[in-house]
C-alpha cells in the first residue's frame, strides 16, 4: 500500500510537469507533493491506534492531498491508498464518511480533466471506493476471527497443559504409593512378623530368636536401600548395576515359612527398564500377599518369554479364595484411585500403564495363581 501511494504520487507529479511545462503553479505542486510524501512517511511511526496525534496527522495528509487535487486534478488517484489509511485509523462510520468525501473529490477532479461529460466518471470512483471498503472490512473481520481463534487455541493449550500437569502429579503420586507399598511396607511387614516370632521364642529358643532378629536386620538393611533409592531414581535396587529380571526374581523370598522357587521358560530377550520394574514389583506384591494372607508353604515364580509378550506367573499352595473374590481375567483400568489399595489394585494399575493384563485364578483350598502379561510390541 505504501509503495502504491508513492508510485501514484510520483506519476501524478510527472504527469503535471509533462502536461504543464513552465506553469507558475509548478513550485507549489512540487512543494506540496514533497510535503505530502513527508507526511505520509511519518504515519507508520505514529502507530495505527486512533490517538490524537494520529488523527491530526490524517487530517494534515487529507488536507494536503485536497489542495493538490484542487491545483492538479491528476493527483486524485492518490486517494486509493488514503482510503485504506482512513479505514485503518478511524472508527467504521467516521472512516466511511471520510472515504465518501475523498471519493467526491476524485469525481470532481475527473470531471475537470474530461473534455466532455462521461457517465463512467460518476460511477467508477464510487465503485472503486466501495470495492476497497468492502475488501478492507472483509479482511478486518477475517483478521478478528483469526485473532479470536488464536486466543481460544492459546487458552485451550494452557488449560490442556494445566490438566496434563495435574494428571502427571496424580500419576506420580500413584506410582510413589505403589513403590512404597511394594518396598517399604513389605519390608516393615516382614520385620514385624520376624520380630514377633523372635519375641515368642526368645526365652525358649534363644538361637532361633537371634536368627529371626538377624533376618529382620537384613530386611531392614534392604528397606533402607529401597528408601534411599526412592529418594534418588526410583529404580528397583534388585535391577541396579545391570542386573536383569530373571536374576532379580531369583533373589526374592516370601519370608520365613514360605519356600520360593523360580523357573525360566523361553529364550530371554532384553526388556525395557519399565517392563522389568513392573514385573518385579508385581512379583514382590504377590509374595507379600502370599506371606500375609495365604498361609502357603511354597510359592513358584515362572517367567516366560513368548516372543511378542512376557508373562510372569506366581502360584502358591495357600488357602485360596472364592472365584467371585477376584475375576478370572481382569484387564487393568487405571484411574485416580487405582493405586491406592494394596495388592491386586496396585498390580492392575501398574500393568495397565504398560498395556498389560492381570489374570487371577483361585479356588478355596487349592491355592492361587496370578498371571501378569505385558505385550512387547509397544515397548521396543
Amino acid at each position: 500500500m505504501h509503495t502504491a501511494f508513492f508510485l501514484l504520487l510520483t506519476a501524478s507529479v510527472a504527469r503535471y510537469l509533462l502536461r504543464h511545462p513552465g506553469s507558475p503553479d509548478t513550485p507549489w505542486i512540487i512543494a506540496l507533493g514533497l510535503a505530502l510524501a513527508l507526511l505520509y512517511v511519518l504515519g507508520p511511526a505514529l502507530g495505527a491506534a486512533p490517538t490524537l496525534r494520529r488523527l491530526a496527522w490524517l487530517g494534515l495528509v487529507t488536507a494536503t492531498w485536497a489542495v493538490l487535487v484542487d491545483l492538479a486534478p491528476s493527483f486524485a488517484w492518490c486517494a486509493v491508498p488514503l482510503f485504506f489509511t482512513a479505514l485503518r485509523t478511524l472508527p467504521p462510520r467516521a472512516a466511511i464518511v471520510l472515504v465518501a468525501t475523498l471519493t467526491a473529490f476524485v469525481v470532481a477532479a475527473q470531471l475537470r480533466l474530461a473534455d466532455e461529460f462521461d457517465p463512467n466518471l460518476l460511477v467508477a470512483p464510487p465503485a472503486v471506493a466501495a470495492l476497497a471498503t468492502a475488501v478492507f472490512v472483509h479482511m478486518e473481520r477475517q483478521a478478528e476471527a483469526q485473532r479470536t481463534l488464536i486466543d481460544d487455541l492459546l487458552r485451550t493449550r494452557r488449560e490442556l497443559a494445566a490438566t496434563e500437569r495435574r494428571e502427571g502429579t496424580l500419576a506420580e503420586r500413584q506410582r510413589l504409593s505403589m513403590e512404597i507399598h511394594d518396598t517399604l511396607a513389605q519390608h516393615l511387614s516382614s520385620q514385624q512378623m520376624l520380630l514377633q516370632a523372635a519375641d515368642r521364642v526368645w526365652d525358649a529358643d534363644p538361637a532361633t530368636a537371634r536368627a529371626h532378629v538377624r533376618t529382620a536386620n537384613g530386611i531392614a538393611a534392604r528397606g533402607l536401600a529401597e528408601a534411599r533409592r526412592l529418594v534418588h531414581d526410583l529404580a528397583p535396587t534388585e535391577l541396579a548395576g545391570g542386573a536383569d529380571l530373571p536374576a532379580a526374581l531369583r533373589t526374592l523370598d516370601a519370608g520365613p515359612g514360605v519356600a520360593v522357587r523360580f523357573h525360566l521358560e523361553g529364550t530371554p530377550v532384553p526388556l525395557p527398564d519399565r517392563v522389568q520394574s513392573a514385573l518385579l514389583r508385581v512379583a514382590q506384591g504377590a509374595l507379600a500377599n502370599i506371606r500375609e494372607h495365604s498361609g502357603a508353604r511354597t510359592a513358584a515364580l515362572t517367567l516366560t518369554y513368548l516372543g511378542d509378550q512376557v508373562v510372569l506367573d506366581i502360584a502358591d499352595d495357600g488357602r485360596g479364595f472364592p472365584a467371585a473374590g477376584a475375576p478370572r481375567t481382569a484387564r487393568p483400568a487405571p484411574g485416580p484411585d487405582a493405586g491406592r489399595g494394596h495388592g491386586l489394585p496396585a498390580m492392575r494399575a501398574r500393568l495397565g500403564r504398560l498395556g498389560g493384563t492381570l489374570t487371577v485364578e483361585s479356588t478355596p483350598g487349592e491355592g492361587t495363581v496370578l498371571s501378569a502379561a505385558i505385550p512387547l510390541e509397544h515397548h521396543p
